[in-house]
């Protein structure tokens, strides 16, 4: 009987954790008229705004887009740039800065500046 039920679980848990990673980002949804279509773009208006949304080769259509269609798109959001900004450049030229000098020249061989003299009148 036990070994029934920590099977059971085991199947169980193996199942639910296949759906966890399957679900991948957040979705969501925008409904609007189409004013546009392009083989990698679509250009809808909802309200007063206007939305241009990417399409690619994965994109399913069901149905014909055309210009007029009140059409419900599903998307995700993904990054394709992110720059921290110029705080990270900042502290990346500080760090610079206070690093230690390393020189090829021998300690002591260096060149000595012996200040000016000045003749007296």
């Amino acid at each position: 009987m036990k070994a029934t039920t920590i099977t059971l679980f085991a199947v169980a848990s193996l199942a639910l954790s296949g759906v966890a990673f399957a679900a991948g980002a957040k979705t969501y949804e925008v409904t609007g008229t189409v004013l546009e279509t392009t083989p990698t773009k679509i250009v809808v208006q909802k309200g007063a705004e206007r939305w241009e949304i990417d399409l690619d080769p994965q994109t399913k259509v069901r149905g014909e887009l055309k210009v007029g269609a009140k059409v419900t798109i599903t998307y995700t959001m993904s990054a394709a740039k992110v720059d921290a900004g110029a705080l990270t450049k900042l502290k990346a030229a500080a760090e610079e800065a206070v690093a230690p000098v390393t020189s090829s020249t021998a300690p002591g061989s260096q060149k000595k500046e012996v200040p000016a003299v000045s003749p007296t009148p």
